[in-house]
């Protein structure tokens, strides 16, 4: 796309995560940002038509309140079209992706549960005709994509602890509607507490406890990071014993330039790669870079990797824990 606008980058960069959590908070962030609120609604509106950003709104930590696992095809070139259409008609498939390998067709799947979710994995590779390799969550070491978008590589907080015991049977139908994302108005919590049929000053104090819990990981301006400039974005697999994850990963998540890192479950014979980390840049040299200095980390120096590049992004939106009406 063409050069962002430097009005338009600081209200990205500055509020991926810690949205005010205030009535009208597009005029808090005005404040910020010597703007009146109108204009940031206007703009926020203008970046989702222009696909830079993809809501407003919040992300869930995987396994709380849902379901989900990253899943991944072979898919025939030829069939590359008919697949991901198939595979991205699916509501409960939100993030999916063309990337450099055998294994060239990736997707997150999430539903309200393990058993909804092993029926929506059932049905896709049914309608495909196709195996799939279905990649577990085993623990986070950091699952925050809100990294800085001016400057060089930094290294991104580290993974914290989650209360699940904070959990409510009500909060459920709230952070869907968080990860869809929330209406460009000046009261956003309002209207999404009329959908919700409650009050907006219980939905604002309910969404700070379950942030506080690690529940919601941010709430914020979610960023298409392609479509700003980041289009050289690899994953990067590692191919190391169970033994040896929590050093590896705890040291790979801290690398300036590392935007993601977690711990996989390996499929036997197949996949063998348990500790996955992503590298958003600018360019291949850039994230080539980060990557020689990722080789170099003790448990990582002699450990076989595989590096795929994303190529194309089929679709990217909010995870969905609740049916659609």
């Amino acid at each position: 796309m063409d050069r962002i606008d430097p009005i338009d980058l600081r209200l990205l960069d500055g509020f991926q995560r810690d949205l005010p959590l205030v009535p009208r908070p597009f005029a808090a962030m005005g404040v910020h940002l010597g703007l009146e609120e109108a204009e940031v609604i206007g703009r926020l509106a203008r970046m989702q038509a222009e696909g830079r950003i993809a809501r407003v709104g919040g992300t869930v930590r995987p396994n709380t309140a849902g379901a989900s696992t990253l899943a991944a095809m072979m898919v025939p070139d030829e069939r590359l079209p008919e697949v991901a259409d198939a595979v991205g008609s699916e509501a409960g498939v939100n993030h999916s992706y063309l990337r450099e390998d055998d294994w060239n067709l990736w997707f997150v799947a999430t539903a309200g549960d393990a058993p909804a979710l092993a029926s929506l994995l059932a049905r896709i590779e049914g309608r495909c005709g196709l195996p799939l390799l279905d990649l577990r969550l085993v623990r986070p070491f950091n699952i925050d994509l809100g990294f800085p978008l001016t400057g060089g590589p930094v290294a991104m907080p580290g993974g914290r602890g989650v209360e699940t015991a904070v959990l409510r049977p009500d909060d459920r139908p709230l952070l869907d509607a968080l990860s869809r994302g929330m209406e460009l108005a000046s009261r956003p919590f309002a209207a999404l507490a009329r959908n919700l049929g409650r009050d907006e000053t219980a939905v604002i104090a309910r969404i700070a406890v379950l942030l506080a819990a690690g529940i919601l990981t941010r709430i914020g301006v979610i960023v298409r990071h392609r479509a700003i400039g980041f289009t050289a974005n690899a994953m990067v697999v590692w191919d190391l014993p169970e033994s040896g994850v929590l050093a590896a990963g705890k040291a790979l998540a801290a690398l300036p330039g590392v935007t993601l890192c977690y711990e996989r479950q390996p499929v036997a014979g197949i996949w063998p790669y348990r500790l996955y980390c992503m590298i958003h840049a600018r360019s291949r040299p850039e994230a080539l870079a980060v990557l020689d200095r990722a080789r170099a980390l003790p448990g990582l120096d002699a450990c076989n990797h595989r590096v795929l590049f994303s190529t194309r992004c089929f679709k990217q939106s909010g995870a969905t824990l609740t049916e659609a009406a």
